[in-house]
């Protein structure tokens, strides 16, 4: 029995309950979903729940009163073995060892698809998670929001909404003109100019821009730097999305900043503004009244110059995105963009939606690494940033994907590359998935006895599970949904790592302590069948959950 599960059937029989009369709620009052918990304090059951003191206003009595009618109508409910009343309202809640085992097949019956909900069913979410300039390698910051963006994704994608994965190039402006000059630069054994860019992999697109334009060099500078804009940003282009790939990150949407220039979307976006009355003129700009919406102060959208500001951009994107028929756009940002969130949410209530609705900024963090207590500053290749590439050929796409989605976005983190490199219990990925692996092996050993390993309900019987450790597991597992939906809704993909982990250890107590398969002659008997029942639940579950992360589940370590 699911947490969800008892949850319905606490539901159903305070229903029971008002309807009889025994209780009432005040002006057709009708009772919603009940939050059920699991006790820090196993010997007060399996699950409580606080919600006899939730309703003691609404009934217009003491909790207790309304617990003790609720225990003894949960007392004669299926799956459950009792329900007793603590303090001064709680209710602790123990559930029949067959209705508990009966999760085992359930998991299994559903396979990867358990703990999936439909909490987001109908929803159109579009998820930008990287915006980065494409004027050289993904950063370590860029590589964190494409893990923990990715995860962000799977977690909406498996509550139900229908998700669009959009990578935003910033290849407008005057940092890709400063990357242009760099490259001329370069090609032409100049010093790097003022704000420039440096690094070996400039030689690197210089030599292929060159392969690509012979004549390049034999051009003025101006014809020159737009060669090396058009074809650095390109091939900058092309490596990043090889780099990701690699990271185990597709998505369905590259969108060019350019693009909104080039199509007068931003043209239509500050026309748009100005019509709705929330545009005036000062200093010589032309400034918008983002204040009126929360944001710390006015903006200008045209310099006194004539040209948009990056705002504009914004502007036309999220007005792009929702012409798209998305309802939610969801970005994830870098902790330097912490100031655009007053910004993002004016704009949303400048077209007429509510930011609330439609609007979802998420501000992360910075992450560094650290070997041997000593940060890790640099790049051979790039110079003066740690790439993915640097990253990954360090530790590993799953270790490295695992380390960033593994703690909250909000924190800043320090990455021990010692430890994410490490085979063994005190790396937490490999902890993971060599629970994942022992667990496979478990059920080849069944199979090797010439045992069937349960696929489903039916396949063994589920009252045999009554071992403590059998509880304790069984009750990890079924915390996946809402563990699930839960990770999905606050934005936390750490959530779903911290279960594993936690789950896992529960799994690794479980065996030390029930022999799953028979020794020597002996032959498989119908505990040994309800065991492997539980083995095989559990490596779907630490299975779906590692794919929730883009984390692979190896059945051999």
């Amino acid at each position: 029995m699911t947490p969800e599960q008892l949850s319905s059937t606490i539901t159903a029989a305070l229903s029971a309950l008002t309807d009889e009369g025994a209780l009432s709620l005040g002006d057709g009052g009708r009772v919603g979903a009940v939050r059920v918990e699991r006790p820090k304090i196993r010997d007060h059951g399996d699950y409580s729940t606080n919600v006899a003191m939730q309703l003691a206003k609404p009934a217009g009595r003491p909790p207790r009163e309304i617990a003790e009618l609720l225990a003894a109508r949960l007392g004669t409910a299926a799956g459950i073995e009792s329900a007793t009343v603590a303090g001064p309202g709680f209710l602790n809640i123990r559930v029949e060892a067959g209705a508990q085992g009966r999760l085992a097949g359930d998991i299994l019956a559903a396979g990867a698809a358990y703990g999936r909900g439909d909490s987001l069913a109908g929803r159109r979410i579009d998820v930008e998670f990287i915006s980065a300039n494409p004027t050289g390698p993904l950063t370590l910051a860029s590589t964190r929001w494409a893990a923990v963006g990715d995860a962000l994704a799977r977690l909406l994608t498996a509550q139900g909404a229908v998700v669009t994965r959009e990578y935003y190039f910033n290849d407008h402006g005057v940092q890709i003109e400063r990357f242009a000059r760099s490259l001329l630069a370069r090609a032409r054994g100049r010093e790097v100019p003022e704000n420039g860019y440096a690094g070996a992999y400039l030689d690197e697109i210089v030599t292929a821009v060159l392969e690509r334009e012979l004549s390049a060099l034999d051009k003025p500078d101006p014809e020159a730097q737009e060669i090396f804009r058009r074809e650095g940003v390109e091939l900058m282009f092309v490596e990043i999305k090889a780099s990701l790939v690699e990271f185990g990150v597709a998505f369905d949407v590259y969108f060019h900043e350019n693009s909104l220039h080039e199509r007068g979307e931003v043209d239509a976006a500050v026309a748009r503004l100005r019509r709705s009355g929330l545009v005036y003129e000062a200093d010589g700009a032309v400034w918008l009244r983002s204040s009126d919406y929360g944001d710390d102060k006015d903006r200008v959208i045209i310099r006194s110059d004539g040209r948009p500001t990056y705002i504009c951009a914004d502007a036309a994107y999220y007005l792009d995105k929702r012409s798209r028929g998305h309802d939610l756009v969801l970005i994830v940002l870098g902790a330097d963009h912490h100031g655009y969130v007053g910004r993002y949410r004016a704009l949303a209530a400048a077209f007429g939606d509510d930011p609330d609705a439609t609007l979802d900024l998420v501000i992360g963090q910075m992450v560094n690494l650290v070997r041997e207590g000593r940060p890790v500053r640099m790049s051979k290749r790039a110079g003066t940033v740690i790439t993915i590439d640097d990253l990954v050929d360090t530790i590993g796409v799953d270790a490295a994907r695992y380390a960033l989605a593994r703690y909250s976005i909000d924190s800043a983190i320090d990455i021990d590359l010692e430890v994410w490199s490490r085979r063994s219990s005190d790396n937490p990925v490999f902890y993971v998935q060599y629970a994942h692996a022992r667990l496979s092996a478990i059920i080849r050993g069944a199979i090797d006895l010439g045992a069937a390993v349960p696929d489903g309900p039916g396949t063994y019987d589920p009252a045999l599970l009554v071992h403590p450790r059998e509880g304790d597991l069984l009750r990890a597992l079924a915390e996946l949904p809402r563990v699930q939906e839960q990770a999905a809704t606050l934005r936390e993909p750490h959530r779903v790592a911290r279960y594993l982990e936690a789950t896992a250890a529960t799994f690794h107590k479980f065996y030390d302590e029930c022999r799953v398969l028979p020794m020597g002659d002996e032959p498989v008997n119908e505990l040994h069948q309800a065991r492997l029942a539980l083995v095989a639940a559990t490596r779907t579950v630490l299975s779906a959950g590692l794919d929730l992360l883009g984390v692979s589940a190896p059945e051999r370590m």
